[in-house]
């Protein structure tokens, strides 16, 4: 993602004015905020009569009344159980304006191996990346070597608030370090960091309206929602300035761990990160699990699960996101596997749609899976040779049209009844 051009941005203004430039912004915002959407009620409203939306947003920004709007809060179960703050509309674009921005200019500093939210990386990218990092630290399968994976307690509920928007301002300011002395540079900074200020330090409970049972709540750990924290800490998950943030806060324990403790082969996806280190770095990488500990308690104020922390050799392999990686195959994770069982279960009769399923396929289509999805085929009566047709991206028909030769070459009639398809919800 390129970082925006601020003197490009400067000389705009100075032709046009500042609320003309901020319409044309929130205006490509609004379209970002709206693309690959299935339209709610809410954006409904909002695209009715969007030209003036857009103006009535504009003004509040400039005149420094915009707030964010209530939320709704719901619990969702998949991939695991975790609560969801749905922004209104309006807000959703105020968060693209941002991400517009600022993401451009915090991307070309993140480490390379910060792997979430960012253009050309993700889960695949991460999980093939900590294979070569494998193959590196054990110098082609010559030496033993290790992995230890980590991961961040209750990460976005444990976030402090103010110590966020601090690292946030930290950001801004470098990024308009070139640009203070100017009037309209400045401007540009104050209307950044209102809008960050309004949207981090904004308590979603005091005006949310829950979603769903009793029960969801009930399930719910405490240290994943929001009701349950103190006063100051936590932000919402899902949120596009979320995504960004949890980048920008975790980017000092990146560079802790990569500079600081001299670590060559490390990865990080959201709180999850993984350290691979050669067998003569082992007892050493060990130990650095405690000057870990201490930095994101002092530093980020945050704290390592104690529970999830994973070390072992990299020959027995190492779950992370959705895969077990080995230095020579990747398989799909247990979790993985029962996901995808239950949607070849549920397809044939509706319960699960050809999006989610494609996505199944789409992911298993990268790792070492033709032997368990050939034995999962059979089972439920599916032909095999219609997954391969669809690995064969130079080949291959229109994805409906395979699923749907799918579904209607199924030989044992309604698959969901074995064993009883009960979708994800527990």
């Amino acid at each position: 993602m390129e970082p925006v051009n601020i003197e490009l941005i400067i000389r705009y203004i100075k032709l046009h004015g500042m609320r003309n430039w901020l319409i044309k912004a929130l205006t490509v915002s609004f379209k970002e905020a709206r693309k690959n959407k299935l339209k709610t009620f809410n954006e409904h409203r909002y695209d009715e009569n969007w030209p003036e939306n857009i103006l009535h947003l504009t003004d509040a920004i400039l005149e420094r009344c915009y707030a964010p709007s209530s939320s709704i809060s719901f619990v969702i179960y998949d991939p695991m159980i975790r609560e969801i703050f749905a922004a209104p509309f309006v807000d959703r674009i105020v968060h693209h304006f941002l991400y517009k921005m600022q993401g451009g200019w915090w991307d070309r500093r993140l480490i390379p191996d910060a792997y979430s939210c960012r253009e050309e990386k993700g889960t695949l990218y991460a999980i093939q990346r900590v294979q070569k990092m494998m193959q590196q630290a054990s110098h082609n399968f010559t030496e033993e070597a290790f992995v230890l994976k980590l991961d961040i307690r209750g990460y976005f509920m444990s976030l402090p608030r103010e110590k966020l928007l601090a690292r946030v301002e930290w950001g801004l300011k470098k990024q308009f370090a070139d640009y203070m002395d100017n009037p309209i540079g400045c401007e540009l900074y104050k209307l950044c960091y209102f809008l960050w200020r309004q949207i981090l330090l904004d308590d979603p409970v005091q005006k949310s309206h829950r979603r769903g049972t009793l029960y969801d709540w009930e399930v719910l750990p405490p240290e994943k929602s929001l009701y349950t924290q103190p006063p100051g800490r936590g932000i919402v998950i899902g949120n596009l300035t979320s995504q960004l943030v949890s980048n920008i806060y975790l980017d000092q324990l990146d560079r802790f761990i990569k500079f600081d403790l001299h670590t060559k082969y490390y990865g990080r996806y959201v709180d999850d990160f993984i350290r691979i280190v050669n067998y003569r770095d082992y007892e050493r990488a060990k130990a650095d699990t405690k000057r870990i500990e201490d930095f994101l308690r002092d530093t980020p104020n945050l704290t390592l699960h104690p529970k999830k922390r994973y070390c072992q050799s990299i020959y027995k392999g190492v779950p992370f996101l959705g895969a077990r990686i080995y230095p020579k195959c990747l398989y799909p994770s247990n979790r993985i596997q029962a996901k995808f069982k239950r949607a070849l279960a549920g397809y044939a009769n509706g319960k699960i749609k050809d999006e989610a399923l494609t996505s199944y396929l789409g992911f298993l289509e990268h790792l070492d899976a033709d032997k368990y999805t050939k034995r999962l085929f059979k089972k439920y009566g599916y032909d095999f040779n219609l997954y391969l047709e669809f690995k064969d991206k130079n080949n291959r028909r229109n994805m409906h049209q395979i699923l749907g030769d799918l579904k209607r070459n199924q030989k044992n009639g309604d698959s969901s009844r074995e064993k009883g398809y009960k979708g994800t919800k527990p």
